[in-house]
């Protein structure tokens, strides 16, 4: 019996919430909301289609009046203000009658129970698309999984965070890329920063079923590679253009192999060799590493050296 009362009174609170000008109203709203009563969410759907349509009823108006004749008398200061007090009524009462259908697709959003769309959790992350993206990417994975046979889906990949912050990628990897770093002649900070833009800051490691790949550098498993590998999703330029691309990467045991695998890679390269020539001299290193084709992307070394010259690894101290 209390529930029919409080939904009566709560559809009496609703009802004056509607009233595009009754402050008050939406004020009853909220609280209504605040009580966890499923009428709120559906209410509080509706006020904001409302606010949606009147949006574009305005930006629709403010096209329309570019074009309106400035002497006419319809084209008053009076005239505009009693139309938008029409248009935002008129916003309100489309979306309770649901003529947009955008209400409806809030609540099955936002609801507990909604089948069939994204969780609101989610959506909710402060408008992290990779954080979105890397959960379709993963489900994806895991389907591919289910279905298809061992053989193919054993080194299908995906791409998934193995640190929590800068810090923990800067502190994890320095005492790795030492080692290496003093190998080639060049500073340990140049390394993590080509690592650094290659993963994300190793928010975008490549991964498994297996686990971590520790690809570090996006070194590509060619024909001579003997170890495992990862089919992953990667962006090449072709031309100056940007197209999405499957390719096939080099799998490790760990960072340090990594490392090794990339100083091996580049000194037993013939056409890194003018490149490792310029190791003491990061810049010179990395724009020699781009135009020997080590990357498609034509801002490749820009990028590295922005990495390397930002506050995150200028003042970060072993």
């Amino acid at each position: 019996m209390d529930s029919i009362d409080n939904s009566i009174k709560f559809q009496g609170q609703f009802d004056m919430s509607r009233n595009a000008n009754d402050i008050q109203g939406l004020d009853k709203l909220r609280r209504a909301a605040q009580s966890g009563d499923d009428a709120a969410l559906q209410e509080a759907a509706k006020q904001f289609e409302a606010i949606f349509v009147q949006m574009m009823l305005k930006s629709m108006r403010k096209a329309q009046d570019v074009m309106a004749d400035k002497d006419s008398p319809f084209n008053s200061e009076q005239v505009k203000f009693y139309r938008d007090m029409h248009d935002q009524q008129l916003a309100t009462d489309m979306s309770n009658n649901g003529s947009i259908g955008l209400a409806d697709i809030i609540v099955k959003q936002l609801s507990k129970g909604g089948n069939g769309f994204t969780p609101s959790s989610v959506i909710r992350n402060d408008a992290n698309l990779s954080d979105i993206n890397r959960h379709s990417a993963q489900s994806i994975e895991q389907a591919q999984q289910l279905v298809l046979p061992e053989s193919v889906s054993s080194n299908a990949g995906y791409k998934d965070a193995a640190f929590r912050d800068q810090n923990e990628f800067l502190d994890t990897l320095y005492p790795v890329a030492q080692q290496v770093a003093k190998e080639l002649g060049i500073d340990p900070k140049a390394l993590l920063a080509q690592a650094a833009v290659e993963t994300g800051w190793g928010q975008y490691m490549m991964h498994t079923d297996k686990g971590n790949t520790h690809n570090l550098f996006g070194i590509k498993a060619g024909n001579g590679w003997q170890g495992d590998t990862a089919n992953v999703s990667t962006i090449e330029f072709e031309q100056g253009l940007a197209a999405p691309k499957k390719a096939k990467f080099r799998a490790y045991n760990s960072f340090n192999d990594a490392m090794q695998d990339y100083a091996s890679f580049v000194k037993d390269n013939p056409r890194y060799q003018q490149a490792l020539e310029h190791t003491g001299d990061p810049k010179n290193y990395f724009n020699e590493l781009q135009q020997a084709g080590y990357a498609t992307d034509p801002a490749y070394a820009d990028k590295i050296l922005s990495v390397l010259n930002s506050g995150s690894l200028r003042q970060y101290q072993p």
